[in-house]
């Protein structure tokens, strides 16, 4: 397929694999969280990083559906390491019992994958009365990621080894509303657009990566913070739009990446060496790449971060 065949910088190119672009990697002693692991790009991003060595946490809503993949991975990869946690990110309480669990397990933490995500639903209201896809897909990674943050500092800390915080974030980023975030307008039922507002959550990924990684840097923490566009895939994401759904499984074959291609870039940006040291970037096709105009505005980033901790309770 013509379309996949120009490699970037890195060597790789959008039909590279997650197993590719990871091959040689020892991830033996790393420690992952990869939400939304029971499905589509987090199955195969799990069992990839496994695959690598490393111990992954499978945070999923579904406990049982996630207990079914851990049983699928461990029949290909006897000695892979997993555990299976709930984590509704749609539900603050329930991103705040994920992390007190988790902080108390004594558990290390250098890689965390935030892949778990809603697309172009129709309007409905989140448990915490905030619009689903920007409460699932950008505040409930913004809060998992802040009360992880003292693990993954003492982790990298204590085994002198990079951590690193990926987002996965969309193209779909550059449909969001005009004026990128609606913050006066988050839960506005009269204006809302499903594809706009999945636009907004995937731009807020991207900005909550670049000031995530400016105040890493500004603290001198070993830890990177990065976003990423995974490709058009053919996943369940489309189930709310059922023509679309039709179509994109019945062309997908020829335009579409599959899921262990989609999954690559964001097993590249967890795991290669090529990427350490690098944040606040976003990456497509395990290649650097340029996000939108709002999504390299810096002041839209801490005015997002501001807004997302009174959102979140933080302030």
């Amino acid at each position: 397929m013509w379309i996949f065949s120009w490699k970037g910088p890195s060597g790789f190119s959008a039909s590279s694999t997650a197993e590719e672009v990871t091959q040689g990697i020892d991830g033996t002693g790393l420690t992952a969280i990869v939400t939304g692991a029971s499905s589509g790009l987090g199955v195969e991003t799990t069992r990839v990083l496994t695959l690598r060595g490393v111990h992954v946490i499978m945070a999923v809503r579904n406990t049982d559906a996630g207990k079914n993949v851990k049983e699928q991975i461990l029949k290909e990869i006897p000695n892979a390491k997993i555990d299976v946690m709930e984590l509704d990110l749609s539900s603050m309480g329930s991103v705040r019992k994920f992390a007190s669990d988790y902080n108390a397990s004594g558990l290390p933490l250098n890689l965390l994958i935030n892949n778990a995500g809603v697309m172009a639903t129709p309007f409905q209201l989140s448990q915490d009365n905030i619009e689903l896809q920007f409460a699932t897909n950008h505040l409930g990674h913004f809060l998992l990621t802040n009360l992880l943050l003292e693990t993954m500092k003492k982790t990298a800390h204590e085994s002198n080894k990079e951590g690193r915080i990926v987002n996965l974030s969309s193209d779909g980023h550059r449909y969001a509303y005009r004026e990128g975030i609606r913050f006066d307008k988050i839960n506005d039922e009269s204006g809302y657009n499903s594809i706009y507002a999945y636009g907004q959550s995937k731009l807020s990924n991207i900005l909550h990566a670049n000031e995530l990684a400016r105040r890493l840097k500004e603290e001198g923490v070993e830890i990177t913070a990065n976003s990423l566009h995974p490709g058009a895939i053919v996943t369940n994401l489309l189930r709310h739009h059922s023509f679309l759904n039709v179509i994109a499984n019945t062309l997908g074959k020829y335009v579409l990446k599959n899921v262990p291609q989609g999954a690559a870039t964001q097993c590249y940006v967890a795991l290669h060496p090529q990427v350490k040291g690098i944040s606040g970037e976003y990456f497509m096709d395990s290649n650097k790449a340029k996000a939108s105009s709002h999504a390299q505005d810096a002041e839209l980033a801490k005015k997002l971060w501001d807004f997302s901790l009174s959102m979140t309770n933080q302030n």
